[in-house]
């Protein structure tokens, strides 16, 4: 009975933090549709915390990669975010129709732990994110090793994207402000 009684208590925790997922993943799809729709009013603040943006990220991951990455996450800072998941890169270059030559495939086989730092600077309808850190496995990968990984794993899923050079925001984004437990999104004219 008592046997019982945990794992019907473990099976309802469960199903709360489930929930709670489910919950912050529909926060943050209201708040960045009313930010697309163009729906804020001007000098508003729209706040995400970081729950909703893992909440989100793991949606989008399922929508956009749905094989080759797992449990991804995102933290922030002072000015800064990281971006933490574990991926799979073979798998993910192979959902994507476009598998790794023989050797990427040997050297990158298996799941691996892989942490994004960036600093993000904006204002004035724009925006610069500068990657201060990547790790694989443990490991730093800076110089030509990032340049290929960005070029394989990014730029084919976001081909838009634009690291290290100012970017127009969308949708009257005037700047955002990165903190310890949110990112405001101060919305312009």
């Amino acid at each position: 009975m008592l046997r019982m009684g945990w794992v019907v208590a473990m099976a309802l925790a469960t199903a709360a933090l489930l929930g709670e997922g489910e919950a912050d993943y529909r926060s943050a799809q209201r708040k960045i549709g009313l930010i697309r729709s163009e729906r804020v009013a001007a000098g508003s603040w729209v706040s995400l915390k970081p729950q909703e943006l893992t909440a989100y990220a793991r949606q989008e991951v399922q929508t956009v990669a749905p094989e080759g990455v797992r449990d991804p996450r995102v933290e922030l800072g002072h000015g800064w975010a990281s971006g933490s998941a574990y991926i799979d890169f073979p798998k993910l270059r192979r959902a994507l129709g476009q598998p790794l030559g023989w050797l990427f495939e040997r050297l990158l086989a298996g799941e691996r732990p892989v942490r994004v730092r960036a600093r993000i600077r904006s204002g004035g309808g724009q925006a610069t994110v500068e990657l201060e850190r990547v790790e694989i496995g443990g490991l730093a990968v800076e110089g030509a090793a990032l340049e290929v990984l960005i070029r394989s794993f990014v730029l084919p899923y976001y081909p838009e994207v634009k690291i290290g050079q100012p970017f127009e925001l969308a949708h009257r984004i005037e700047r955002l402000e990165v903190r310890p437990g949110m990112v405001r999104v101060l919305i312009g004219r």
